[in-house]
């Protein structure tokens, strides 16, 4: 089966039965040959970012609405699009090559409806294409729901989000303090053999009005290369984390020795950095799915870290704490990943504008039920890749109203914008995915005067 037979495959249980690419995918690859790895993922990954755009391209190609059951031919319908107005591919070669998936599908009627469609909109290019200035969920390829959100929330800076979350996102590296600091990592990475050593490695931000990069321990590549191909990858002398996540473990400001939950833990790139960034953390990662605590352990061992793992439910500490304070709890809540669609882009074909609402209570239960697990004096930090108020500054706002002996520390720094609570980073924004942090101290009990009086 050639690689846009297995592409359309994949997507197709995107768009049917609603899996992530993240789990949809490797089914294909295992099938695909390995020199066809690339342009697999590239139809994948490319078709859910340009989804809208495609989907109003395809709609008047069609002479009567394909059967809704029918995903896995309307994904191989978007595929040929894709190709003819995203990729270099010579046309020719992406009609026959889609036309010859159809027919590897053994559904004929499929064979000749792909060949006229692909043949029509080379035809109708030039009109095809100005039809789309007229529609903005297509022009911009984002759902109207996401575009809404995006104008009201972020009125100046939307058509920057959009542009980011429609590019390519950077390959960025995380070094581990514990063996190397960045210039010493760039300066090795330079003098070894073989593909890393072929890309341009530059500090990731690049250094603001004379001012260091504010991201120590980032680390950007040109291109991206296979990790195992790093040096040290495999001792843990380094690890593939954007650099607006690489806030989290100084933000949370953990020191040797702390007692510190990293509260939905998976996949385990901010556990790794909290052990990296202070030693000796009796360190516990907690996560609902006890499968992709497996994720967290591969991590762990990988960087040569040890932490405690339990398998639980964050809003039911009773099922799995042990009756221990935290000095720092760490909260990286499940939210809409809005921040993040360079590097999930079938986000937007997954994610519903009633989602937000659901997250949000969630995300307040979160709070709720972690906080009496803080100690007095306490930190615990709120992070999202998130960009929507709602599930950010707004949650943090209920939160402070319910508990009193909650206060918010202020965060200042050169990055992100200041929100009424926390700070936002938006996507693109110094290279950076879109993140949210707010970090939140637990006050500790006033103790009220008792004078004695001598009896009279």
């Amino acid at each position: 089966m050639n690689v846009r037979a297995l592409a359309a495959q994949v997507l197709g249980q995107v768009l049917g039965e609603g899996r992530s690419l993240a789990t949809a995918l490797p089914s294909g690859l295992e099938r695909a040959a390995p020199k066809e790895h690339g342009l697999l993922q590239e139809l994948c990954y490319g078709v859910c970012r340009w989804h809208p755009q495609l989907q109003a391209l395809l709609h008047p190609l069609l002479a009567r609405p394909l059967d809704p059951r029918e995903h896995t031919i309307r994904a191989l319908l978007l595929i040929g699009i894709y190709q003819l107005w995203h990729l270099r591919i010579p046309e020719h070669a992406a009609v026959a090559e889609t036309v010859t998936a159809a027919r590897q599908m053994k559904k004929p009627w499929a064979v000749g409806l792909t060949n006229a469609v692909l043949r029509t909109a080379l035809r109708r290019r030039e009109q095809l294409t100005t039809a789309l200035k007229n529609d903005l969920e297509a022009c911009t390829a984002h759902p109207r729901w996401l575009l809404q959100r995006l104008q009201q929330d972020w009125p100046n800076d939307w058509p920057a989000i959009i542009a980011a979350n429609n590019d390519r996102p950077p390959f960025t590296l995380r070094v581990n303090r514990r063996h190397h600091d960045r210039e010493s990592y760039r300066k090795l990475l330079m003098t070894i053999s073989g593909r890393a050593a072929v890309a341009v490695h530059t500090p990731h931000p690049p250094p603001l009005a004379g001012r260091e990069s504010y991201v120590e321990t980032a680390l950007t590549l040109s291109t991206a290369v296979e990790p195992a191909a790093l040096p040290g990858f495999s001792e843990g002398w380094v690890s593939v984390q954007d650099a607006a996540a690489q806030f989290a473990a100084p933000l949370l400001d953990v020191q040797p020795g702390m007692r510190v939950l990293d509260a939905c833990a998976a996949p385990g790139g901010k556990t790794g950095h909290l052990l990296e960034y202070a030693a000796h953390l009796d360190l516990t990662a907690l996560d609902q799915n006890a499968a992709r605590l497996e994720q967290v352990a591969e991590n762990l061992h990988r960087l040569q870290f040890k932490a405690r793992l339990a398998a639980g439910d964050a809003r039911q500490p009773a099922d799995w704490w042990d009756g221990v304070l935290y000095d720092r709890i760490l909260l990286d809540a499940p939210c809409s990943a809005t921040g993040v669609i360079r590097r999930h882009p079938d986000i937007k074909l997954l994610r519903r504008d009633s989602d937000i609402a659901v997250l949000a209570n969630q995300q307040q239960t979160l709070l709720a039920n972690l906080w009496p697990l803080l100690r007095p004096a306490g930190r615990l930090l709120y992070a999202t890749c998130s960009v929507i108020r709602q599930e950010n500054e707004q949650v943090v706002e209920r939160f402070l109203a319910d508990q009193p002996d909650a206060e918010e520390q202020p965060i200042i720094a050169p990055w992100g914008h200041p929100q009424s609570h926390g700070r936002q980073i938006l996507p693109g924004e110094a290279g950076m995915d879109g993140f949210y942090y707010a970090v939140l101290i637990k006050r500790q009990a006033s103790v009220r005067e008792v004078v004695c009086q001598p009896d009279s």
